[in-house]
């Protein structure tokens, strides 16, 4: 038989021995008898013998429990979940494993009948919430590897791989450059393919509005949708709009200061100095920041040049070039250079050629079908190159571009008067856009006047014409609600600057009170314009930082989506536009299955 003491020592010994054979990692669930607690049970501590005046020593890290003796009555063993505090201090250390309940008495050493035992514990990790996500990744990479930096979203989002189809290089050249380095690329390459160019069918079954630039129901983009595209992806061509309310305005300013029948408004020619060299800036800095979207995303621009709307803007930065030259102020220079002109006319005179053939082909571009106030972007530039090249004092030059924009002018102006039901593209509401019906006239008088030397009859009509459209388009009082704000809207600027300007050159032909309040109440709208849009501009792009959102007019896809099956899905939670549009998908098919029964069944009739 052996003694209490003994049998006590028998069990440390095997204690100790289980211990060290699992401890290999820490415990998450351990059994806590409710006597380890202090007050836990009221009645079970009346019984006890446990001295509460004796402090905890900390550093010996024990803790006062009760005698052995009372272990051993009935109650249910009690649950504790220890976490660790950080996923790696569960690597670092490594403290000793606790037995569960029938084997707690293994790491127990009894002192004595009636003293208090003590149990020697490990540190103890307290639950915390551990950090998921991109965060939690660089922390744990950050603390395997101290000398690494962590990622800079901006930069992860241009080595999306997602965006390789609209690089110039597909990632190639970026590839390169990192092997050159010495720094090989770990990830796997991605083949994108090049998408072939999209039709204008599916510019106009994808996108619609005024501008062709908001994304049909059930239709697809081939861009992320959940992320903010890069910089370049999202700087439109239509930027070089502001280049071209600002610049004009230099022009008008410039008038106001040289005409003898401003004279009586004293207006000081550092204005249009002032305005000219911020026009300049603005030019430089625009047109740098899409010459890079030209280098490293050369596939969004050609879908730009695709998009039916689009495509005229690519007149914008040599018209804003034009407007440079004509407003140039006299204490820079009182002349220019011939070759300018030449320099300046050639791209506009090849675009035309392009996109005048287009109109013409009877193809898919044909102008019945693609016509929309925009157009008139491509056809004012030779308005403006001939008023130019008329006050350098040239002649054949300005005659046959202002032969060439009168003739394809009044074509379009018909076709979007006739509003022909091919066309897709004309908005059914009043939109800032239609106020490009007025440049070209009013362009057009100020160039003939100065081709021809007079402010004659040829040139007041021309300005009448413009003036009345003007009116048309100002007397409606609910024109700017309901339209989202986009860059766009700067070139519907410059237009009211030119009636402005042609207003002021017939002023100086026809002089009275009734001709300066007209040059004066139209060049203040158009000041005002421009100041709001500026205002506006720059609201959304510090304040709302939305005036470059993700352009989903280039990121369509080259082929129809199968919407039959979605609409199956869909059809109990769409909405009414929705079902608008199913019903028209449905009645086209039916339309087409009834035609090819009908040419079957007359081939089938026919011996």
């Amino acid at each position: 038989m052996l003694s209490s003491k003994e049998k006590n020592c028998v069990v440390m010994e095997e204690g100790q021995k289980l211990g060290m054979e699992k401890e290999a990692i820490p415990s998450l669930i351990r059994s806590i008898d409710a006597n380890e607690v202090v007050g836990f049970d009221d009645d079970l501590m009346k019984h006890c013998v446990l001295d509460v005046d004796q402090p905890m020593d900390a550093s010996e890290n024990k803790i006062p429990i009760i005698p052995n003796v009372d272990l051993h009555h009935h109650r249910t063993p009690s649950i504790s979940i220890s976490m660790p505090s950080s996923p790696m201090e569960a690597h670092m250390q490594n403290p000793k494993r606790v037995a569960f309940r029938e084997k707690v008495e293994a790491e127990v050493e009894p002192i004595g009948k009636n003293d208090p035992l003590t149990i020697t514990r490990a540190a103890k990790f307290h639950s915390q919430p551990i950090p998921t996500g991109v965060g939690f990744e660089e922390a744990l990479d950050a603390t395997k590897f101290p000398n690494q930096s962590l990622r800079n979203p901006r930069i992860d989002n241009l080595k999306d791989e997602r965006f390789s189809s609209f690089k110039t290089w597909s990632g190639k050249l970026e590839r390169q450059i990192s092997n050159l380095r010495g720094k090989p690329t770990t990830e796997p390459s991605v083949n994108t393919p090049r998408s072939e160019n999209v039709s204008v069918d599916r510019y106009f079954d994808a996108l619609e509005g005024p501008e062709l630039d908001i994304l049909r129901p059930l239709e697809e983009i081939i861009l992320p949708e959940d992320k903010k595209w890069p910089f370049l992806l999202r700087y439109p061509i239509s930027s070089f709009g502001i280049c071209l309310g600002v610049s004009s305005q230099s022009i008008m300013w410039k008038n106001l200061a040289m005409t003898e029948s401003t004279h009586f408004l004293h207006v000081n020619p550092n204005i249009n100095l002032i305005l000219w060299c911020i026009s300049l800036l603005l030019f430089i800095i625009v047109a740098t920041i899409y010459l890079l979207k030209i280098i490293f995303y050369f596939e969004a621009v050609r879908r730009e040049y695709y998009h039916p709307i689009r495509v005229n803007f690519f007149f914008a930065p040599w018209i804003a070039l034009l407007f440079l030259a004509i407003g140039v102020p006299s204490t820079i220079t009182k002349t220019l250079p011939h070759f300018l002109w030449y320099v300046l006319m050639t791209p506009i005179f090849i675009l035309e050629l392009k996109i005048y053939g287009q109109w013409m082909s009877g193809g898919q571009r044909r102008l019945s079908k693609v016509a929309n106030p925009s157009n008139h972007l491509s056809v004012v530039g030779n308005f403006v190159g001939a008023f130019l090249g008329a006050t350098m004092g040239l002649k054949e030059g300005p005659i046959f571009f202002f032969a060439v924009g009168l003739a394809h002018y009044t074509v379009l102006f018909v076709t979007l008067y006739q509003r022909l039901p091919t066309n897709e593209t004309l908005p059914k509401e009043l939109h800032p856009v239609f106020f490009l019906f007025v440049a070209a006239p009013s362009v057009a008088s100020m160039a003939w006047a100065t081709i021809n030397g007079s402010f004659d009859y040829g040139s007041r009509i021309a300005y009448f014409i413009a003036m009345f459209l003007y009116f048309s388009l100002a007397v409606r009082v609910n024109f700017f609600r309901g339209f989202k704000f986009s860059l766009a809207w700067w070139a519907y600027t410059f237009p009211m600057t030119g009636a402005a300007i042609s207003t002021i050159r017939y002023t100086s032909e026809v002089s009275n009170v009734m001709t300066k309040l007209l040059s004066v109440s139209l060049c203040t709208i158009a000041t005002l314009t421009v100041f709001g849009l500026l205002v506006t501009t720059i609201l959304h792009a510090f304040v709302f930082r939305d005036l470059f959102p993700n352009d989903i007019a280039i990121a369509i896809s080259d082929r129809k989506p199968k919407t039959i099956r979605k609409w199956f899905h869909r059809r109990s939670g769409s909405s009414e536009k929705d079902i608008e549009h199913y019903l028209k998908y449905v009645t086209s098919n039916e339309k087409n299955v009834d035609a090819s029964v009908t040419t079957k069944d007359v081939e089938n009739q026919t011996p």
